[in-house]
């Protein structure tokens, strides 16, 4: 479909730099999002400003459209099958709809046979109160990122904090993984098979928050192959097309899948700068039936997210701790308006030495 018109269900940083991504191929681009202005919108060639449910709205993006993709989860439903219906969501709902629970996540990663840390279905604090088990984290089975929505239960003294998440919501308990280090594969893949895998991000997370991902990560090489295969089973396992994620625990020369994200993600930012091909041109170009890019690595990279609580309250735009960074690296700002505490405003990715972008990075006061 040269020069066709790609639909984005979302329009945050990713539908963003998505939608560049195809544009620079010479698509046209779609977008449907509540908010108008949103940083997909400010560049989308078409913007339809309404609710995700809203299906007047999806009918207008689908008939605006020649293929549609989504850069969150969180797609309705019946949106979903109205779309599978008109032929127009190349990626399926299989990866969608396993990534949307995480009970139905877990249960589909163990059946493939890859390794995942135990786990009991949780429906209302009674259920939690039998069934707990320490240490371990409560999580809402839907919903939730960034921290959102789980509490870690160390002993029966978390308790009664995490029987109230429980009584809101169904939840997944899962055993407590004493990592020694989170890292990210995100593989893509196209209809006909054809997949690829960019090298493994190491990921720091502060306040349950990804901070810093660094590429490639700082792990023997048989581990940053197995978690790459790993990843690629499980993209063919869901039958998935496009960009996927699959976030990961290190521990020793051991891997336990944590969880899974299909689309593009916040640990392969590097790709744009530091790769052939980055994962957003990846998705793009599978989810047009395109062949797949070069993953290859070019530089090693270190990419460092811009968040709220680091900017001038009054204008999101004051990058004055980043300065330093950009000598060596390149900004990505999303177009966001309002900066809060823990938004993702942006992002630097300094190309070359590891430990010296690491060191600027702490130097500039933005460590946490």
């Amino acid at each position: 479909m040269p020069g066709g018109t790609i639909g984005i269900i979302g329009g945050g940083q990713l539908g963003r730099m998505m939608c560049l991504a195809a544009k620079a191929m010479g698509y046209r681009v779609a977008v449907l999002d509540p908010t108008p202005g949103c940083p997909c919108g400010q560049v989308a060639d078409i913007e339809i400003a309404a609710g995700y449910g809203d299906m007047g709205a999806v009918e207008r993006l689908a008939d605006a459209s020649d293929v549609i993709t989504y850069e969150f989860e969180n797609v309705d439903a019946g949106a979903l099958a109205y779309l599978e219906g008109r032929g127009l969501l190349p990626q399926g709902s299989g990866a969608l709809r396993a990534a949307q629970h995480r009970g139905r996540e877990k249960a589909a990663i163990r059946a493939m046979g890859m390794p995942v840390a135990d786990f009991a279905a949780i429906d209302g604090a009674a259920s939690l109160e039998k069934n707990a088990f320490y240490p371990s984290v409560l999580k809402t089975a839907e919903g939730g990122y960034d921290g959102k929505g789980q509490v870690v239960m160390g002993s029966e003294a978390d308790l009664p904090r995490a029987m109230e998440l429980a009584a809101r919501s169904p939840c997944v308990l899962e055993k407590w993984v004493p990592f020694d280090m989170e890292i990210s594969a995100i593989v893509a893949r196209s209809a006909s098979g054809e997949a690829a895998a960019f090298p493994i991000a190491e990921n720091i997370h502060v306040n349950n928050i990804l901070h810093i991902s660094v590429a490639p990560a700082r792990i023997p090489a048989g581990v940053a192959e197995r978690a790459a295969g790993i990843a690629l089973r499980i993209a063919e396992g869901l039958g998935g097309v496009g960009a996927l994620a699959v976030e990961m625990f290190v521990v020793g020369d051991e891997i336990c899948v944590n969880e899974i994200a299909p689309r593009p993600h916040n640990s392969g930012h590097y790709t744009i700068d530091a790769c052939a091909a980055s994962q957003f041109e990846q998705h793009v170009r599978a989810v047009c039936g395109l062949p797949l890019g070069d993953p290859r690595l070019l530089s090693p990279a270190v990419m460092v997210n811009i968040l709220g609580e680091h900017l001038d309250a009054g204008n999101p735009r004051n990058l004055a701790p980043y300065l330093p960074l950009l000598a060596k690296g390149k900004l990505h700002l999303y177009g966001k308006a309002e900066a809060r505490p823990g938004r993702k405003m942006g992002h630097v990715t300094m190309l070359g030495d590891i430990g010296e972008s690491l060191r600027a990075i702490g130097a500039a006061g933005i460590w946490g």
